[in-house]
């Protein structure tokens, strides 16, 4: 069997950004659902359309903008101004939009040959552990994935990495002290948590939120893995931050809506782009 994409794709992709971009960052973003406003704070703005780019797939979701944007962040802590170039994807891909899940990392691939070598991985989640609540930020620092599908399933890219690596460390541990570093500094902490990944796009059945807590998963979400996955195989450090936007099936008895998910990411977008941006300038 053989991969929907070969090395000379992803190198046509890279090759692309690299010529619109004034330099080359070792950072990237990817922004989730209700966060997208975040690429708008950045300063002297690169736009690159996912649609001009060769061999990338395009974003489906409606608040998904489907670019990457390439920009400066400043940190102001009173005494200096630190500045930090980023490349920032505002919209993702997913499996529940038709594509495999190969097509939702590919990006990670390309990052990796642009000289990505950390990644910042945001999304909007719903909170199985009772102790969240909407409005939390987590550090995810390991997932469950009980679906069979991989990004990486199918013939080798040996440029990549191997065929078979370890996953243990993708969560970059450094990253994580870093992060809840930086929220201390802003008076706010930072909680823990098991992501586990459910394919949706139908939000999760109260039982199977249950299955879930018992298995130790604390957040549940649709998007993460499949571009952890890749990063992991490429070498290339994550921090995952997940915003709890709201209460997971069957925890309350109000009705699950994307709106919600949208609404509550909004609602806490300050809070994310000052922590956000004193991660970028510190790792």
């Amino acid at each position: 069997m053989s991969v929907k994409y070969k090395y000379e794709d992803y190198m046509k992709s890279a090759d692309y950004i690299k010529e619109r971009l004034p330099e080359l960052p070792d950072t990237a973003i990817i922004l989730g659902s209700g966060l997208g406003g975040y690429a708008d704070s950045l300063v002297n703005p690169v736009v690159i359309k996912y649609e001009d780019i060769p061999n990338f797939p395009k974003s489906t979701v409606s608040n998904h903008k489907g670019e990457l944007v390439f920009g400066g962040v400043i940190n102001n802590d009173g005494e200096n101004d630190d500045f930090k170039s980023v490349l920032v994807m505002n919209g993702r891909f997913h499996f529940y939009e038709g594509y495999e899940m190969e097509d939702t990392a590919y990006p990670i691939g390309v990052f990796y040959l642009l000289g990505i070598r950390k990644i910042i991985i945001t999304n909007a989640v719903g909170g199985i552990n009772l102790t969240f609540h909407p409005g939390d930020l987590v550090c995810v620092y390991d997932h469950i994935k009980l679906a069979p599908e991989s990004p990486v399933r199918g013939a080798n890219i040996s440029e990549f990495g191997a065929r078979f690596f370890d996953m243990q460390s993708v969560y970059s541990k450094d990253l994580i002290e870093k992060a809840k570093e930086c929220a201390l500094s802003l008076g706010f902490s930072l909680k823990d948590g098991v992501y586990a990944y459910m394919s949706g796009p139908q939000y999760e059945t109260p039982a199977e939120i249950r299955m879930l807590r018992t298995v130790g998963a604390d957040l549940v979400g649709m998007s993460t893995v499949a571009e952890v996955i890749q990063a992991a195989q490429c070498g290339i450090k994550v921090l995952c931050l997940s915003c709890v936007t709201n209460y997971a099936a069957g925890v309350t008895s109000e009705p699950l809506s994307h709106g919600e998910v949208v609404r509550v990411g909004e609602e806490i977008s300050w809070k994310f782009k000052k922590l956000v941006d004193k991660i970028v300038i510190k790792i």
